[in-house]
């Protein structure tokens, strides 16, 4: 028996080795082919089917008897989808980009599965009939590898006796297969009419699906291009971390208000620090050899224009001999760790965390202009764990944009202890004792603290010389209680979006 396929849509080696790479790459992918695997059988293939439906120019289907008939379905799904005149709009965005193709074969095919779980759209009887259906060609496949390999041993061992009870062996396991196919076939048959006489029933909410999943592309590719802009530094990133990033964006509102507001303040806080961030004053203090374009001599310049000094210019270039200029500056020190402390107590939720978790993302994106480790620390009571994660651990300081995602997602509730993670804090920064840090302490101030306690950490802050500046969110209440007690500078979340002062942005 001829190998079945397990999808429909023809693909090449390279649109499957590209959805295998979108899937290695995001957890979200993997999450929805486990989920609809539980449900149906061959969920993964249909899945490849929906990305080759978004990514290829031309659609070319297999034909029916090269299909194994536990994916009959999908082929319906797959003649619905392609009706809606929503895929067409899709089509236009996805075909041949790979990361969008795959963003959307994610929330349409979570949508479809969606549909799947509610039963409106297959009930539960058919899908135990496919389950049923994908056994029967288990069972065939495996009687075929038998008969195989009794057929091959029967060539290899000698003796008559040998060679007939294996002859016989294989004709048994053949015809058993013969009357195996005959009543999948059967089956197979009485369930693609069942199929065909829903699809009337069905149309309608498949075409609801394609349309939700279309909205949902449009808003949040705008917001990706945003979230990646204020918050991603504008780094490049690959096509999964792309699809994890619109997904979110796609399902979570918090994530979109967070990037606004995130975008505000940074334009602000870059506005008042734009002195730190222009290049060093430098002087030119001698001339070598290189290959450096922006800090080439006039001379070699006029060479470009002969025709046989342009031929010299490109030799010398390669080989590094072009007269160059050299730059010297003032090297500035590196500066230690910015530690923010997030309250993720009871009574910061709803505005009050979007807003802290804003002020936590611009300050990263200072930290990363200064080149210098940022590690936030959500606390809440003092028998809730704390979340320490360090957000930009790569080079060149990029933020880390699925710990990103873990902060903004993570909020304990419960109460609050400002101890435990002043403690976390403070260790981080005896770690780091060769460069001095900062402590950024983000709260609504609801809290005391132990005065022996105060008093060694106040003893441990003048040995080590940090600086600890706290941010009270003032949208709706609040209070400095302990604040006054152990912070060099307080300010809020109201003076932080006023005109009037900026000072936390411009001391860390």
């Amino acid at each position: 028996m001829a190998h079945e396929r397990t999808h429909w849509v023809e693909s090449d080696a390279y649109d499957r080795a590209a959805f295998e790479r979108l899937t290695n790459e995001s957890p979200s992918l993997q999450a929805l082919i486990a989920s609809g695997g539980k449900l149906l059988p061959l969920f993964d293939g249909f899945l490849l089917d929906l990305y080759a439906l978004l990514y290829k120019m031309n659609i070319v289907l297999h034909p029916e008897e090269d299909v194994t008939p536990a994916a009959g379905f999908y082929r319906f799904l797959i003649d619905e989808l392609r009706s809606t005149p929503a895929l067409e709009v899709l089509r236009q965005q996805t075909v041949l980009d790979e990361g969008v193709a795959g963003l959307v074969t994610l929330l349409l095919g979570e949508a479809l599965l969606e549909l799947l779980k509610s039963e409106r759209v297959l009930a539960r009887g058919d899908m135990l009939d496919i389950w049923n259906l994908q056994q029967q060609t288990e069972e065939i496949d495996g009687r075929a590898e038998d008969a195989a390999t009794a057929e091959t041993l029967r060539e290899e061992l000698s003796g008559q006796s040998a060679e007939r009870r294996l002859a016989e062996l294989r004709n048994r396991l053949q015809r058993e297969n013969t009357t195996a196919e005959r009543r999948r076939a059967a089956q197979a048959q009485r369930m693609q009419q069942n199929f065909a006489d829903g699809a009337a029933r069905r149309q309608p909410r498949v075409a609801a699906q394609v349309e939700r999943a279309l909205s949902d592309l449009e808003a949040s590719r705008d917001d990706t291009d945003q979230w990646s802009l204020q918050i991603g530094g504008g780094h490049q990133s690959s096509p999964g971390a792309q699809i994890e990033l619109g997904h979110q964006l796609a399902r979570n509102p918090k994530l979109k208000r967070m990037a606004q507001l995130v975008g505000r303040m940074r334009e602000s806080a870059r506005a008042l620090r734009q002195r730190l961030y222009e290049r060093a004053n430098a002087e030119m203090f001698s001339v070598g050899l290189g290959a450096e374009l922006s800090r080439l001599l006039p001379p070699e310049l006029l060479s470009l224009r002969h025709p046989v000094l342009r031929r010299d210019f490109s030799r010398r270039f390669v080989d590094g001999e072009l007269l160059v200029y050299a730059l010297r500056a003032r090297e500035e020190k590196g500066r230690g760790p910015l530690i923010v402390c997030l309250d993720g107590s009871s009574s910061m939720a709803g505005e009050k965390e979007i807003w802290s978790k804003a002020v936590t993302l611009t300050l990263l994106d200072i930290a990363a202009r200064q080149r210098r480790r940022f590690r936030s620390i959500c606390f809440a009571s003092a028998e809730t764990p704390l979340q320490v994660l360090d957000l930009n651990p790569r080079q060149r300081y990029a933020p880390d944009m699925h710990q990103v995602f873990t902060l903004a997602e993570y909020f304990p509730g419960g109460g609050t202890d400002f101890q435990k993670p002043l403690s976390a804090a403070l260790d981080c920064l005896r770690r780091a004792s060769h460069a001095r840090g900062d402590i950024v302490f983000i709260t609504d101030g609801e809290c005391r603290v132990d005065p022996e306690w105060l008093r060694e950490f106040k003893a441990e802050k003048d040995k080590l010389g940090f600086s600890l500046f706290s941010i009270l969110i003032d949208v709706g209440p609040s209070s400095l209680g302990a604040l006054k007690d152990f912070s060099d500078h307080i300010t809020s979340v109201r003076q932080l979006t006023s005109e009037a002062t900026r000072e936390i942005f411009l001391k860390v």
